[in-house]
């Protein structure tokens, strides 16, 4: 979050009007919403006119809102990419370890969950409930997390696919895409250079992209992506966290079961019941 925000904020609070401390109050109280949310958001979450907003940017010496944006995403872009590193971790007690690290995981869970909106993981659900298809995509480490959307959603609905499952096919599945479909994108650094051809392609076929991906990515990901769903990530080490993405798709195959009602029902029942046939699950 920009500091220099927090601190222009601080300076002149007792001067803004009682509407603008409100939103001031927000931002101190929120502070990467600037980064993944637009001004008429903020304004709505803080219960004031988008009129306000404006005034409440301009007295604090912004030009308008994107200057704001900016200023946040270049303070983020100065730091570590993970709020936390591995240090001395193997020195600390084994109890102490697994403390420590359930600690920054429920962290992670609650401050993703705290800021994820409500209507935005319907309106990827509704997305994926009007798809003709539903790829899922996520490169490198997250290729396992693409197999787990994959066997959720098909669970659920049909036409589920991973995109490039097969090695050498990106081409063909490419070609298989069309207006409509939905392809889930899962994203985490370090991301692999193909992601952005693979992405500029998919534009000229209008599939709607719904992300998943660290905060980080969040700004630059609603440039190409309909719906953005962003979590926190932090680490000691070894990479961003998944425990926020692995959860951030669930819930929205929860959503997308809850907004398709029966024909996700009778979906689930028809999977359940082949699988009794075949006898290859333990009851």
């Amino acid at each position: 979050m920009a500091s220099r925000l927090v601190l222009r904020i601080q300076e002149r609070f007792q001067r803004l009007t009682a509407g603008e401390q409100k939103l001031a109050q927000l931002m101190l109280d929120r502070q990467d919403d600037i980064l993944t949310h637009s001004a008429t958001e903020i304004a709505e979450m803080a219960g004031v006119s988008k009129a306000t907003a404006a005034r409440f940017f301009q007295h604090l010496g912004y030009a308008d809102f994107n200057e704001v944006k900016l200023q946040a995403r270049e303070e983020r872009n100065r730091t570590e990419p993970y709020g936390y590193s591995v240090g001395g971790s193997e020195r600390i007690a084994l109890g102490k370890a697994i403390g420590t690290h359930l600690e920054l995981e429920l962290r992670n869970l609650t401050k993703t969950f705290e800021e994820l909106r409500s209507d935005k993981v319907r309106e990827a659900a509704d997305l994926i409930k009007e798809a003709p298809r539903l790829w899922v995509l996520g490169l490198g480490a997250e290729e396992g997390f693409a197999r787990y959307a994959r066997l959720l959603f098909s669970r659920l609905r049909h036409s589920v696919m991973i995109l490039g499952i097969n090695q050498g096919s990106w081409a063909e599945d490419l070609a298989m895409t069309g207006p409509k479909d939905v392809l889930l994108l899962i994203s985490l650094p370090p991301r692999p250079r193909m992601l952005k051809p693979l992405l500029d392609y998919l534009e000229t076929t209008r599939v709607n992209v719904v992300t998943i991906a660290d905060r980080n990515f969040a700004l630059e990901a609603q440039r190409f992506s309909r719906v953005v769903l962003p979590c926190h990530v932090a680490s000691f080490g070894l990479g961003p966290s998944h425990t926020a993405i692995g959860s951030a798709i669930r819930l929205l195959a929860v959503t997308y079961a809850a907004e398709a009602g029966k024909s996700a029902e009778q979906r689930s029942e028809i999977i359940a019941s082949i699988h009794e046939e075949l006898e290859d699950t333990d009851k």
